[in-house]
């Protein structure tokens, strides 16, 4: 299946199709809505909680630090990473607790401070290192509209306070303020994001969708529990993180889900590759690939005996050529695998990808049977924390 964006391909196993006519049920667009509130972010008529006249004055820094956590955060970084061609300003992202090294700057920065519940401790401890380096910056918070530790900040250092939707999680949020913001002062355009009414009206990419699906719970309940991400473009990592996530997160749970692990290629050739061919078979996978055709081409004059079929090739081919051989192999060894190819980098591209894998996660937590928005053990950690801390 192919859209203007990406091609699609499905599982190259021929899995029964499981629970298709429960998925067609889900999928229809007003049922979907009404359950998940938070599908509203990725519609083309979605209502912010500011408005664009109000981000003018923020558009006036060249520099930007983004500080948070997980879902407050991974989504603005993996478009920022994806589409740093068409992006001028530079952003810094803090989104761990580590003994980070806070540049000097002689430009003021802004600070985008997010956390959905306000009280996040990794991103008020970044929050308070960089206040306490880089005192110049202004700050612009996202947080639910709700009392805590944000809000009492905001106060106290007189930022401005744009609301987070308390029916968005952050894991689903990258389509809300959460990550239109940061898009809108990066200089993109949010509305090219936007792509739910378009997908949910192509017969062909629903059909994909639950296809697809299906043959994911497929391979869950034959006993493959991981799913390999075999990433051929370094621009693709930080939306890799995002999705990896989106996936661990809202599925995993009663003892269900799928491990997401994110393989770097052709890297992973000479190191893991060995156990993915020869290993434990509880695994399928999937590649993500992206074409680049102005990528360097060898230079001829350092093509000796042995070499030549690099002649007149570019990194480009190389690394065709090798995604490939992999999936002909996998092939050979009946690996369960299927394929994302990106055609073009923009928004509609990445806008898309987000779509799909939200809608993705949210079938399958039906099949599963598990609630794809709450994290319940994620909060049993920080809980601890707290008393440790105390």
């Amino acid at each position: 299946m192919e859209t203007k964006h990406i091609i699609y391909k499905n599982f190259n196993n021929k899995n029964k199709q499981l629970n298709k006519k429960k998925l067609n049920n889900f999928i229809k667009f007003k049922n979907l809505i009404e359950k998940y509130p938070l599908l509203k972010s990725l519609t083309n008529n979605y209502n912010y909680s500011f408005q664009k006249k109000n981000l003018l004055n923020f558009k006036k820094y060249d520099e930007y630090n983004l500080i948070g956590m997980g879902g407050s955060i991974l989504g603005a970084q993996a478009i920022y990473h994806f589409l740093s061609h068409k992006i001028k300003k530079k952003f810094f992202f803090y989104n761990n607790l580590q003994n980070i090294r806070i540049t000097k700057s002689n430009k003021k920065r802004l600070n985008i401070i997010i956390s959905k519940s306000g009280n996040t401790l990794e991103t008020l401890s970044n929050l308070n290192l960089i206040l306490s380096k880089q005192k110049r910056n202004k700050n612009l918070i996202i947080t639910e509209k709700k009392n805590n530790i944000l809000r009492a900040m905001a106060n106290k250092l007189r930022s401005d306070v744009i609301d987070h939707k308390n029916y968005i999680g952050g894991r689903y949020s990258v389509l809300s303020e959460v990550g239109m913001v940061p898009a809108e002062l990066m200089g993109l355009n949010e509305k090219k994001f936007k792509r739910l009414n378009y997908l949910i009206k192509n017969k062909k990419f629903i059909n994909f969708l639950i296809e697809n699906v299906s043959s994911i719970y497929s391979n869950i309940i034959k006993g493959k529990k991981n799913c390999v991400i075999l990433n051929y473009d370094e621009k693709l990592s930080n939306f890799l993180k995002w999705y990896q996530q989106l996936s661990a997160e809202s599925l995993g749970k009663k003892g269900k889900g799928f491990f997401p692990i994110i393989s770097t290629m052709p890297k992973d050739n000479h190191s893991l590759l060995q156990l993915y061919l020869d290993g434990p078979k509880n695994n399928f996978f999937s590649f993500f690939f992206s074409r680049d055709r102005n990528q360097f081409k060898f230079n001829n004059a350092f093509i000796i005996d042995g070499l030549e079929h690099l002649k007149k090739k570019s990194l480009d081919q190389v690394m065709y050529a090798q995604k490939k051989a992999t999936q002909n192999v996998f092939n050979k060894r009946k690996l369960s695998f299927r394929s994302f190819e990106i055609k073009n980098k923009s928004e509609e591209t990445l806008g898309e990808l987000f779509t799909f894998f939200i809608l993705e996660t949210l079938m399958l937590s039906s099949l599963l049977n598990v609630n794809p928005i709450n994290q319940p053990s994620v909060e049993l950690i920080k809980i601890e924390t707290k008393k440790i801390l105390k």
